[in-house]
């Protein structure tokens, strides 16, 4: 099975953020344990008594907000370049998927529903082209604490049920 491990950045409904950005990391279900070793090891620097409280993310890292404000900027820098690092060693039937979408140039659409449909679709797409290869894994999309939880999931039950504008889901969303 591949798991795709799925989150946002920014708000739909806020007219103060210009883009709405989806992505996620597509990975083989055995691969989530060792990923997960070695982030938790960069975590450590941050909270070494309870790394798995660490949340990996960019802007905050970057910017030192929250529990990253303490941190040189360098030693954040160098965790995102560790973090990304991490992905590149990892085994090359992993994959990022990302949508990112200006809301202003879809409107009146819901950034939302655009942006899963297109992480969704090629998602599907991928494990399409392994099935043909031989490989013949199914997978399923695991997201973060979201607010757009109902949403995501209704929009899923379409996707596999009547579609999406590109067809059905076939593979994914299991």
């Amino acid at each position: 099975m591949y798991l795709l491990y799925a989150d946002e950045s920014g708000t739909s409904s806020d007219a103060g953020q210009e883009y709405f950005v989806l992505a996620g990391l597509c990975l083989f279900e055995r691969q989530g344990f060792w990923i997960g070793q070695e982030l938790d090891k960069i975590a450590s620097r941050f909270d070494p008594a309870d790394p798995s409280s660490v949340e990996l993310h960019g802007n905050p890292m970057k910017s030192g907000k929250g529990i990253f404000r303490r941190f040189p900027k360098e030693d954040r820098i160098n965790a995102i370049i560790d973090a990304l690092a991490v992905l590149k060693r990892s085994h090359p039937s992993n994959r990022v998927f990302a949508a990112a979408v200006r809301k202003s140039v879809i409107s009146p659409d819901d950034p939302v529903e655009h942006c899963f449909e297109q992480l969704a679709s090629r998602f599907d797409h991928y494990l399409g082209r392994l099935h043909k290869s031989g490989d013949t894994q199914r997978g399923i999309i695991i997201f973060d604490k979201s607010t757009y939880e109902t949403t995501i999931q209704a929009l899923a039950t379409d996707f596999r049920t009547i579609g999406h504008r590109w067809g059905l889901i076939r593979k994914g969303l299991e």
